[in-house]
């Protein structure tokens, strides 16, 4: 083998390792199961495995369903920058923690916010 197949290899593993851990970070951050993710790919749960410990490739098809999965574009996954959404960290935390709620729970996390307003600004009226 070549130094510059080395080279190749290395690179493809650390570009698969940040893939991997990326991916893993992401489902953990859903708390998905590593099972209810397969489910919804299509694929056997050890493929989950494989893919998150960087011993499996993903192919194109696999990297969408996944990145659909967990609310985030491809790239995010892929490059070496993680793209920065334009939000700042915790109004995209909340949006992502909110996404998929029904409309009276909704409603309910808007009353809660409103509820955290109005306490804040006693708060601050009383310093």
């Amino acid at each position: 083998m070549s130094v510059n197949e080395i080279e190749q290899n290395q690179g493809s593993a650390a570009e698969r390792g940040l893939l991997s851990r990326r991916l893993r970070e992401a489902r953990e951050y859903l708390n998905l199961s590593q099972d209810e993710v397969a489910k919804r790919v299509g694929i056997a749960r050890a493929a989950i495995s494989l893919i998150e410990s960087g011993q499996r490739r993903v192919d194109a098809l696999e990297l969408s369903k996944l990145a659909r999965i967990y609310q985030r574009p491809v790239s995010h996954f892929t490059s070496e920058k993680v793209e920065d959404s334009g939000l700042p960290t915790d109004v995209a935390f909340a949006a992502r923690a909110i996404q998929g709620l029904s409309e009276n729970d909704l409603q309910e996390v808007a009353r809660f916010a409103d509820f955290l307003r109005t306490r804040k600004q006693m708060e601050d009226t009383e310093r």
